[in-house]
């Protein structure tokens, strides 16, 4: 293995040449209410001497030639329009820079006032509890396994202290408040290996060479968004090199990569772009190395966007991403017991998820002043299991063997989202548009595992049918200064198949004093719909089609933010924000007594049955979370985050307990530094601390698990307990090498560096049991895992000019 690597590393050394190497920057301009192309912008690089730059031509477009490779400055400057700084465009001789931006007019005139700032959010609406989700984050940050899911864990209000799963909890909340978006529709959980219920999972499938920037909201999102309430992940897909054939190839412990993009027509300007991802996990077994598993998961998965635009004032796109995975969990070949935090111990499991969406999105510009666009999406997941239940002797020999469990769950969905946008004036803007989701289902369960003794399959789900999720919504922005922005919008939402509806009202005020301070507050109700396989649920003793919470309303829940930015200087700056949420509509079990809460789902791989819901149910989440934040410069970055933040639920019994998420504080500390190994290569350097409040568990009820085989509570005491803290540290080295023509990256990722052990859970140990042992034991998070990947861009073809 270390010869291998030495031997990649000195081949691609071998591609430095002595005289520095250029590239080219390129892009388009366009207003950022109206998508209408601006004239006779200009475009900059000024940390170069002499500096270089492009003006904008009839089209909004722009080329920057002979562009040294490294980090530099961009700032665009146009009439009206102010001055926009974006630092650090990564520049290296693989493949050129697309650098698209959308500038917003200034609502006084370019002689009264100049406006420097950075690019904070690619939704205009966005003014609070909103972080722009940056592409190069996800392999910047130590740790972030090229995962955008893992990667926002590193944000302030965001708990991220499980291996095994990159489950966004956001401020105390439950994961399945949160909403996917993808090129301005809703998807499913986009994640390998996804448990019905859940919008996380071990692996993500999204790609970050696909992606563009994407903003992610923890709270009080503008009024397009609904179905949400605890974030949203509005992620958007970039547009393939119009002019230039490139490809990219990786190889890495978690997968061979394949990407290409470039033209389709130049005339027309259309573009194609491409990957596809095998996993390469055979590795870790070859190498001995844990990943949670005793088995080899194997996954897979694609993304492709094509782009054609119709003159200048129509746009045509087409755009899929799908994931194909599949794990078979084997403890019966076993000879003693072993740690599995991806499966139960007691039995063999086959599992497979797969998950696609396929879309095509049309934008037209009406008129100098307003656009419209049309999305329109088809969206499915298929997931299926099989267990099938291993009986032991006390000598650990298999007994007998017995089916327990097996499901299919399958859900498409065809999604449509329309909008009008209108720029009133200069300082207003109205959005107006309507999300419509309808839903296809068809859904098997059937168990027999609790009590092991169990011969009868009992059937918790058994339909096909549909249901349609309307969303319509209206949201305006007034800016009547420079210094003060506000919004305010309407959100609907109807279920058909049950007639529930809400209506949401939204708004948002940010005010900024001078150039160093900026205030902002804002307010929004939030409802969400039930996971959708509960709603068609049945209690066994029931029979199929008496489905118990057909009915179940909305859980909602109003959010009020207030923060509070202070700006020290263009690359250092401070933010602080305080929030409290009251949940209520939460479903609730009738039955007298009840601790549960719908509250506290969503963050793990079983799926829920509840009893009879009422929606009855109350929680709070309130709490306070800081940043501070260096961007990079001067060869190094550093961000510190801290939340501080109390999470509780009411169940049937009146009695407001923490939820699964309450940790009490998450923090994090993350930086990194870059330094020049000569013109064309840079060291890469980077590291990770995660302290959090540990997990909160329940005692056991010892008599009810034994007699059912599984985990049982004491349901009065629900999250009393808690285990020590969480702790991790992660490290990143890598370089990053310049040939001519050809840049190269090579890099290892030191997850858990210091072999941390966390404490995970507490289970029930069916082999325990069976030797008459105690049968509850904790399982442990992963140890040190080392990530390595190697990555070669390259382009084929003349360079832009």
């Amino acid at each position: 293995m270390r010869q291998a690597v030495l031997s990649v590393l000195f081949s691609v050394l071998s591609f430095i040449g002595l005289a520095q190497h250029t590239q080219v920057i390129k892009g388009t301009v366009v207003d950022k209410e109206t998508k209408i192309p601006l004239v006779g912008v200009a475009v900059s690089v000024t940390d170069v001497q002499p500096h270089i730059g492009g003006v904008t031509n009839d089209d909004g477009e722009y080329v920057i030639a002979n562009v040294p490779v490294g980090k530099h400055t961009v700032i665009l400057n146009y009439i009206s329009y102010g001055s926009l700084t974006i630092p650090n465009v990564l520049v290296t001789s693989g493949k050129e820079v697309v650098l698209n931006v959308e500038l917003e007019e200034s609502s006084r005139r370019m002689s009264e006032v100049v406006v420097t700032a950075k690019k904070e959010h690619v939704n205009e609406m966005a003014i609070l509890s909103a972080k722009t989700f940056d592409v190069q984050e996800t392999e910047r940050y130590a740790g972030s396994r090229a995962d955008p899911a893992r990667m926002a864990s590193n944000f302030a209000g965001v708990l991220g202290a499980d291996d095994s799963r990159n489950d966004i909890i956001i401020r105390g909340n439950s994961p399945q408040g949160l909403l996917w978006r993808l090129e301005e529709v809703d998807i499913p959980n986009p994640n390998h290996f996804a448990v019905p219920g859940t919008t996380g999972g071990p692996v993500s499938l999204l790609n970050n060479k696909t992606l563009s920037n994407s903003d992610f909201f923890t709270g009080a999102f503008p009024a397009e968004y609904g179905n949400s309430i605890a974030g949203v992940f509005d992620l958007k897909m970039r547009n393939g090199n119009k002019d230039r054939h490139e490809f990219t190839g990786q190889f890495g412990f978690l997968g061979t990569e394949l990407a290409a993009e470039g033209p389709i027509s130049k005339t027309s300007g259309s573009s194609y772009l491409f990957t596809y991802r095998y996993s390469t996990l055979k590795l870790f077994e070859g190498l001995n190395i844990k990943i949670g598993t005793n088995s080899v998961p194997n996954y897979q998965d694609a993304a492709i966007k094509l782009n054609f635009p119709l003159g200048k004032k129509a746009n045509l796109s087409l755009f899929g991403i799908g994931g194909l995975s599949k794990v078979d969990l084997i403890v019966s070949n076993l000879t003693e017991p072993a740690e599995e935090i991806y499966g139960e111990s007691d039995r063999d499991q086959y599992f497979y998820s797969n998950t696609g969406v396929a879309g095509a999105s049309f934008s037209y510009i009406i008129n100098p002043s307003a656009y419209t666009k049309l999305v329109v999406a088809q969206t499915g997941s298929d997931i299926g299991a099989e267990h099938i239940k291993v009986f032991r002797s006390p000598e650990f020999v298999v007994d007998s063997m017995k089916p327990i469990l097996g499901y299919q769950s399958i859900t498409n969905s065809t999604v449509a989202h329309w909008y009008l946008n209108k720029k009133l004036t200069a300082r207003q803007t109205l959005k107006a548009g309507i999300v419509n989701n309808l839903y296809r289902v068809n859904y098997i369960d059937s168990s027999r595992q609790y009590p092991p003794t169990l011969q009868v399959w009992q059937y918790r789900l058994d339909f096909v049918g549909s249901t349609d999720l309307v969303q319509p919504y209206i949201q305006y922005k007034y800016r009547p200064t420079e210094a003060l922005t506000l919004t305010a919008g309407l959100h609907g939402q109807y279920l058909t198949h049950n007639q529930t509806g809400a209506i949401e009202p939204r708004a948002a005020i940010r005010y900024r004093a001078g150039r160093s301070d900026i205030v902002s507050v804002g307010y929004g109700l939030h409802s969400q719909m039930q996971q959708l396989y509960q709603y068609f649920a049945n209690l066994p003793i029931n029979g199929p089609g008496q489905m118990h919470n057909y009915n179940i309303g909305f859980t909602r829940s109003h959010h009020l933010v207030g923060g509070y930015e202070h700006i020290f200087s263009d690359v250092l700056r401070v933010r602080t924000e305080t929030y409290y949420q009251y949940l209520f509509n939460v479903p609730i079990e009738t039955r007298v007594g009840s601790s549960f809460s719908a509250l506290n789902q969503g963050a793990s791989f079983g799926r829920l049955f509840p009893d009879t819901l009422v929606n009855k149910g109350t929680g709070y989440n309130y709490g306070l979370e800081l940043t501070l934040e260096k961007v990079f410069n001067h060869g190094y970055y550093f961000m510190f985050t801290g939340s501080l933040f109390d999470s509780k639920a009411k169940g049937n019994d009146g009695i407001y307990r923490n939820t699964d998420y309450n940790g009490g504080f998450a923090t994090n500390l993350l930086g990194g530094y870059e330094r020049k190994l000569g013109k064309n290569s840079t060291l890469l350097a980077g590291g990770k601390i995660t302290w959090t409040g540990g997990r909160l568990y329940s005692p056991p009820n010892i008599a009810a698990s034994k007699a059912l085989g599984d985990f049982v509570v004491i349901d009065s005491l629900r999250n009393t307990l808690q285990f020590p803290d969480y702790f991790r540290a992660d490290a990143k080295l890598g370089v990053r090498i310049n040939g001519q023509k050809l840049t190269h990256e090579l890099a290892i990722d030191l997850v858990n560096v210091f072999g941390t052990k966390n404490i995970l859970s507490l289970t029930y140990s069916h082999d325990l049991a069976a030797q008459g042992k105690y049968p509850f034991l904790k399982t442990y998070q992963l140890g040190f895992l080392p990530l390595f990947y190697y990555r070669v861009d390259f382009g084929l073809g003349k360079r832009s000019s």
